[in-house]
């Protein structure tokens, strides 16, 4: 078997066996949606591959991903490189999301973190001054969802050891929630 043949068959292994999780994607959706509704931001981070998930799920709620509508408040702290350097410079790399989250959160507010191990020390960070901050906190992840996931409100993880077959649900995943903000009535 080639191993294109290979890893197509090992997507179609993963999307079967993350079905059960497709009401968890919906409710967490809703979740995106109603805290929208109010004015509320969604933050999102990540590193590597997951920095461009992060950016994905943010410039599309700033822009548009099928519909023209209004834009709605989204912020990928993956994508200031002045602060960002400056953060890593100076309290290092560790607390380059943190830091900008105890700077921009509000309570209410949503913090989508992408960590296919969950175990990003830099998202923990963030995870634990969004919660002492009263924000809500969602990780996608994969493997076993590291330790990121004791301190999530809310996670999904993805069936894989496999970063390429985490992150392509990761995809689906940021498009699920697009359609559910972007299927709503109030968005006109």
């Amino acid at each position: 078997m080639s191993f294109i043949k290979k890893d197509y068959e090992e997507l179609k292994a993963c999307i079967d066996a993350f079905s059960s999780q497709l009401s968890t994607v919906e409710n967490i959706g809703q979740l995106i949606v109603e805290r929208l509704k109010k004015e509320q931001t969604i933050f999102a981070c990540g590193n590597g591959g997951s920095a461009t998930d992060s950016m994905h799920l943010c410039e599309e709620l700033v822009g548009r991903y099928r519909n023209d509508r209004r834009p709605l408040p989204a912020v990928s702290l993956n994508t200031d490189t002045s602060v960002l350097t400056c953060i890593g410079n100076d309290y290092g790399f560790d607390a380059i999301f943190s830091r900008q989250i105890k700077a921009l959160g509000k309570e209410n507010d949503i913090l989508v973190g992408f960590s296919t191990s969950g175990n990003s020390e830099n998202i923990a960070k963030a995870f634990e001054t969004a919660n002492a901050k009263g924000l809500t906190t969602i990780l996608l992840s994969g493997k076993d969802g590291g330790k990121i996931k004791h301190i999530a409100d809310h996670c999904i993880i993805v069936p894989s050891e496999n970063t390429a077959r985490i992150q392509e649900l990761h995809t689906f995943i940021l498009h699920a929630w697009l359609e559910l903000v972007e299927n709503e009535n109030w968005m006109q």
